[in-house]
């Protein structure tokens, strides 16, 4: 069963909700996020990336920056910028993008339920990474960055979450990327009841996204276990930030890949030995493929759909996705590329950028690009049911989740 329960928040106040909500600490490079907080001196990436804070002398894991990351967020506390819930809640939190309607439960997950297995990766996590978040959420004393979870629909949180939805909202604002944000907050002791006891009958809960900050939460919560050897695993630390999706309300976009040159082909001998690999079409202009199965390629300023040949596919939950037969099919024994996850010569374009980016990746810096279809939710769900790990890119969210509009006190 999993332990998901409510927590008292830490959130902003209503005028400021707007400003201070940020996209992950992650979708940014250093220069990037210094220009959003540049532009908006409000946003949560001067507390998620301090070193925005500093010259670009000072080096981004500096004990300092974390220090005032630290003294930041609780400056803002201190002068009203957000405000402390009096009980433990949820909150439900709906995100709208293009019209399609997502909406999830904050919350707080636990750690045991990650050390178990109850709650499911997909993914490898490096210590590298990992290191960054450890020293942020244990210098803020808080976890500022919720993780992405998934679950499979149940009819009793949605009627719970639908009916709430019709009452006045916390937050409702739209961020400067066009996606409408709403919050409420569930504080009905029955409802809150009702909502971790169905969570419990859930059992199985999914990361979708947000591996390594789910596993720098972990770390840090068992180092405070070992600082405080009477723990009872009612104290926060047992405990980390996540929202929680149904599975039938979420989408993953395609994850693309582009690489920079053809082993030494030319682009006529490429094309023949895809030929000889895939069922190939060539296409009058782009176009993105239609089902599980198929990959379109641009080369030389033209568009091609590949059809995997059915012999080739599998019905193993890793082998059988279609980045992992790309990659076995053409990458590897054609391509050259041998790690996908370290190799140089190969780079990943989130499907939110479009066709149009892939193209321009070909006419600039690299010399063939494929457009995935995108991998299922249940695809997601059947990689960690076999306690497999997805390849690296295979999943690409949208829309993110704001930062800065819950913090869980540790």
């Amino acid at each position: 069963m999993a332990v998901i329960r409510p927590f008292a928040g830490i959130r902003p106040c209503q005028e400021k909700a707007d400003k201070i909500a940020a996209l992950p600490y992650d979708v940014y490079n250093r220069q990037e996020a210094k220009k959003v907080v540049e532009q908006n001196p409000e946003s949560f990436l001067k507390i998620d990336r301090a070193e925005t804070q500093f010259e670009d002398s000072v080096g981004t894991y500096e004990n300092k920056v974390y220090k005032r990351a630290h003294d930041t967020l609780w400056e803002m506390v201190e002068k009203g910028d957000f405000v402390r819930e009096a009980k433990p809640c949820y909150y439900i939190y709906e995100l709208t993008m293009d019209g399609r309607v997502q909406t999830g439960i904050a919350a707080c997950a636990s750690i045991d339920d990650y050390l178990s297995g109850t709650i499911k990766k997909h993914e490898n996590t490096r210590a590298e990474k990992e290191a960054d978040r450890i020293c942020h959420v244990d210098t803020c004393n808080a976890q500022t960055g919720p993780i992405f979870l998934a679950y499979r629909a149940h009819s009793v949180i949605r009627e719970i979450v639908n009916g709430k939805k019709q009452e006045m909202p916390l937050y409702d604002f739209v961020s400067e990327d066009g996606i409408r944000h709403r919050v409420f907050v569930i504080e009905d002791e029955g409802q809150i009841k009702t909502i971790r006891e169905t969570f419990e009958k859930i059992g199985e809960i999914y990361i979708a996204d947000g591996h390594h900050r789910a596993a720098s939460a972990v770390k840090v919560g068992l180092k405070r276990r070992e600082s405080h050897p009477d723990f009872t695993r009612e104290e926060e630390f047992n405990y980390f930030l996540s929202v929680l999706f149904p599975d039938e309300e979420l989408m993953i976009m395609d994850y693309n890949r582009v690489v920079k040159d053809l082993n030494g082909l030319s682009a006529s001998d490429f094309l023949g030995k895809v030929k000889d690999i895939f069922d190939v079409e060539k296409l009058d202009s782009q176009e993105k493929p239609k089902e599980k199965g198929q990959v379109s390629m641009y080369l030389d300023g033209n568009w091609y759909l590949l059809t995997i040949k059915e012999e080739d596919k599998s019905n193993d939950p890793v082998e059988g996705l279609d980045v992992s037969l790309l990659q076995k099919l053409l990458l590897q024994p054609v391509l050259g590329i041998e790690n996908p996850k370290t190799d140089e010569r190969i780079d990943f374009v989130g499907g939110i950028r479009g066709l149009g980016e892939l193209e321009k990746r070909v006419s600039t810096d690299c010399a063939v690009a494929f457009a995935m279809y995108p991998t299922s939710i249940g695809e997601l769900f059947g990689v960690a049911d076999a306690g497999k790990l997805m390849p690296p890119k295979s999943t690409w969210f949208e829309p993110k989740l704001r930062s800065g509009l819950f913090i869980h006190e540790i």
